[in-house]
């Protein structure tokens, strides 16, 4: 299996190559980056896209999650509705035309999907190897399955943990600010305030690794915290139902048929060239 971290793919290419926000090209670039990678790990198997959705369930938990990124948004000159109309158009019409299963589930993000995905190769009768295309270290926690590999569209190499475990205690530990997730040594509120984090020294990262209650209730109390927003594990019960009756009611190798059709009508002239390389 092949998955295909969407946003990644689509919003960070936008963003890193600076390309126009145009409808064509931006079509144009996601199509032929998931052909690209359907190519080279073709050997992996299907293709399943997976897409961030809304109402993620971390921001009732924790309200201050990812609360700095619309500021950033706001000040940045790129135009993000109309980024967001195109990717978001482009996705469905990838559901409808492409032999692919597009996972878009309301109350979680990209990683909640893709880690429960992978949790269940882990059942009996579905153990099968799984290429994550993405950039995301979160997913460093997911290579404790040998059948887990992942690779970065953004530093174009295989991203490799050896020691998977370690590395989510200390993300725990660390917490992630691009995340407004602050470190089990700061409050909540620390970033939304604009305030610097308690350092977190390599002594007391040394001790809270070995016993995460050694440094007090509160301290115990973030680590928590963070462990709820960090570990994939945590994911409500009911999303993870939502996203595993999602993954197993699609059935799109039907639209096989459709690829064609499709390129066509969005006079994508250079991938019907190529169209056996999307089936």
């Amino acid at each position: 299996m092949i998955i295909i971290d969407y946003n990644g793919i689509a919003i960070g290419n936008i963003v890193t190559q600076k390309i126009d926000i145009d409808e064509n090209m931006i079509r144009h670039m996601i199509l032929n980056t998931i052909r690209m990678y359907r190519q080279k790990f073709k050997e992996y198997g299907d293709v399943v896209i997976v897409a961030d959705a809304g109402g993620n369930w971390r921001k009732d938990v924790f309200p201050q999650y990812k609360a700095s990124r619309k500021k950033s948004r706001d000040k940045s000159s790129i135009d993000w509705d109309e980024v967001f109309r195109i990717t978001n158009m482009v996705r469905d019409e990838i559901k409808e035309n492409f032999p692919y299963k597009v996972m878009h589930v309301w109350g979680c993000e990209a990683d909640d999907v893709i880690a429960h995905i992978v949790e269940n190769t882990q059942e009996f009768g579905n153990y099968e190897d799984v290429m994550i295309v993405s950039a995301d270290h979160d997913f460093k926690q997911l290579q404790r399955y040998d059948n887990v590999k992942q690779f970065s569209p953004l530093v174009k190499k295989a991203v490799v943990e050896d020691n998977p475990r370690v590395h989510l205690m200390e993300k725990i530990l660390t917490g992630d600010a691009g995340d407004g997730v602050p470190n089990v040594l700061s409050d909540d509120n620390v970033f939304v305030e604009g305030r610097r984090q308690t350092p977190l020294s390599a002594k007391k990262k040394a001790i809270l690794m070995e016993d995460p209650e050694a440094l007090g209730e509160e301290v115990y109390r973030n680590f928590q915290r963070n462990m709820r927003l960090i570990d994939l594990r945590s994911t409500p019960p009911a999303v993870i139902e939502e996203i595993i009756n999602t993954f197993e009611g699609q059935d799109p190798w039907e639209n096989k048929g459709k690829v064609f059709p499709y390129l066509v009508q969005k006079r994508c002239k250079r991938l019907i060239e190529v169209v056996q390389e999307f089936i």
